[in-house]
């Protein structure tokens, strides 16, 4: 039950950070993310924690396309392609519903499904998350939340307890008339070439 309390008590802390504008690190199948409310203001001090070229997007951690209907259109297929690869090693870019911010990629938004247990409690409770590398933007990045989050300067609490297996990073995605591989990471552009093709 002391446990339960516990990861109970650090859960309510984080969304207090994110309720604040604040980021958090969190951990997903490759490294840990950095991950924020997509509000302008959030996305303010994300940008500036991670020292982030505004012109370069990040992508949302979510727990399923569900999470994310009121943001981005998709279809069954775009379901199926996600749940016919591991959870975590597609992100897929999607078309939005409205115009976001441009640092979340304005009229297509990248999606990916996160792994972690606590991660997916955490986010069931905050909403759908930023989920770009816990990192200062050009550095190596960390595989225990603990030390990415203190690369960033980040309190001694602002992070879920969780490392990553680091390798390659998720496979990019773009779902429209066809699918493209924008990206080649975890799953390679062949594997989701046959994939595309024989449900065509």
């Amino acid at each position: 039950m002391g446990n339960i309390m516990n990861i109970n008590d650090s859960i309510e802390e984080l969304l207090e950070y994110l309720a604040n504008s604040l980021p958090i690190v969190y951990p997903t199948s490759t490294l840990p993310a950095l991950g924020c409310l997509p509000t302008k203001e959030a996305l303010d001090n994300l940008f500036k924690i991670k020292k982030r070229p505004s012109n370069m997007p990040v992508s949302l951690g979510v727990i399923d396309l569900n999470h994310v209907e009121e943001i981005v259109n998709f279809d069954d297929y775009s379901v199926e392609l996600l749940n016919n690869f591991p959870k975590g090693s597609l992100t897929l870019l999607l078309p939005a519903k409205k115009k976001m911010d441009l640092r979340l990629g304005g009229d297509w938004i990248a999606v990916r499904p996160v792994i972690n247990d606590l991660a997916i409690k955490l986010i069931s409770k905050s909403g759908p998350l930023t989920a770009t590398s816990a990192n200062l933007s050009g550095k190596d990045p960390q595989l225990e939340c603990r030390f990415a989050a203190e690369e960033l300067k980040l309190n001694h609490n602002q992070f879920v307890c969780g490392s990553s297996i680091g390798g390659l990073p998720s496979t990019l995605v773009k779902v429209d008339s066809e699918v493209t591989v924008m990206r080649e990471g975890i799953i390679s552009r062949e594997d989701v070439i046959t994939w595309s093709t024989k449900m065509s």
